[in-house]
């Protein structure tokens, strides 16, 4: 384990610290201008349908699969986002200046068509993604993948390497601005100028259900209507708490909204992770308490926190005005290439990992769409 503050220093090639904009004064500025201010790259990408167990789907976007012998990336968004989120269009684009292949996986219902299951996903969903990584492993026997996860993707992604331990296929994995203790950044974006992220969450996660009651409506699916249903109504949902108490919990197993981010967040599992990963977080994350941040004796040693005074959520902007720059897609595409060069046996091995190919079989099969298109930026 260790942790490393940054520093303010030299040019912002992909070696040099993180030096904020000084033009984004504040966490908010940091936090909105990719969502708001940014162009999303255009990268043709191709879908592919990932079929689970349950009889759901996730989508998953490819990019520059020609690098066939290279490593490949999956990457996984924040909550509302998607693969055509600015910061996953962002990676993409960088990893395959690298020549490594990568693979963007949409949550359920969020690659702009409703999921089938009354079910969504959620911050502790690392039952979908055992199922992506498997299908990757066993599609592409014998190549070193690496995991990259943002926000809810991140604290997903680490409470999976937790539970995976020394079984993990992955050869390495970044996890970006983790609400690592859920009840407590529920609490914190109720604070403050916060609040107003709190109000779009809340309108973006009702309206999710309410295209898929409809649907369900329309289509007679009586039961999926039913499970839905019965949660109740869908006003008067203000803050996480109330969101997470009347849908989350109940639609997915757990008690209450209490008994869900106790299970779901991803600060209990980081003793258990094995690979090399790397944590990218900033102290003035208007999502995260700096209290919520683990302690140094919570990590493995195996876990490298790299801590930021500055940064927002998912910011880290840095540059000009008429040029900015983005330190995460210097910052992880520079990692990965180091721990890959660092470990190719430790690579070799895990990409040779007979659970995976075990795990994946017919019922996760997939299904590809027949046009490739460019990708358009996204709102959030």
């Amino acid at each position: 384990m260790s942790v490393v503050l940054s520093r303010v220093g030299a040019p912002a090639d992909d070696d040099a610290p993180f030096a904020p904009a000084w033009w984004l004064p504040g966490p908010h500025l940091q936090t909105l201008w990719g969502p708001f201010c940014r162009q999303g790259e255009a990268l043709v990408r191709r879908r592919e349908r990932l079929w689970l167990a349950d009889g759901d789907f996730l989508d998953l976007d490819w990019h520059a699969e020609d690098h066939r012998q290279a490593p490949l990336v999956l990457v996984l968004h924040g909550l509302t986002g998607s693969s055509d989120s600015h910061y996953v269009l962002g990676l993409q684009g960088r990893l395959a200046a690298r020549g490594w292949t990568s693979v963007a996986a949409n949550w359920r219902g969020c690659s702009g068509e409703p999921n089938l299951l009354p079910r969504a996903y959620h911050s502790g969903a690392s039952d979908d993604l055992a199922e992506v990584i498997a299908h990757l492993q066993y599609s592409h026997p014998g190549r070193p993948l690496f995991a990259v996860g943002y926000s809810l993707g991140g604290n997903v992604l680490l409470k999976h390497l937790g539970e995976s331990g020394d079984a993990c296929p992955l050869s390495g994995a970044v996890a970006v601005s983790v609400p690592f203790r859920l009840d407590q950044c529920a609490d914190r974006v109720g604070l403050g100028f916060s609040r107003l992220y709190q109000a779009h969450f809340m309108r973006a996660m009702v309206d999710y259900v309410q295209v898929k009651l409809q649907r369900f409506r329309h289509e007679g699916l009586h039961d999926h209507f039913a499970a839905l249903e019965k949660l109740g109504p869908l006003k008067g949902m203000r803050t996480f708490w109330d969101f997470d108490g009347r849908i989350t919990a109940p639609l997915h197993g757990f008690t209450d909204a209490d008994d869900y981010y106790r299970r779901s967040s991803s600060r209990y599992y980081l003793g258990g992770i094995r690979v090399p990963t790397l944590l990218i977080q900033s102290a003035d994350d208007p999502f995260v308490f700096p209290h919520s941040l683990p302690a140094a004796e919570e990590l493995s040693a195996s876990t490298r926190l790299e801590l930021h005074a500055r940064g927002g959520h998912v910011g880290f902007v840095e540059g000009t005005p008429w040029r900015p720059g983005y330190y995460l897609e210097r910052r992880i595409p520079a990692w990965l290439a180091e721990t890959f060069g660092q470990s190719p046996a430790g690579v070799q091995s895990n990409s040779d990992n007979g659970t995976c190919s075990r795990a994946c079989n017919a019922r996760t099969a997939s299904r590809e769409s027949a046009v490739t298109k460019p990708s358009s930026s996204a709102s959030t």
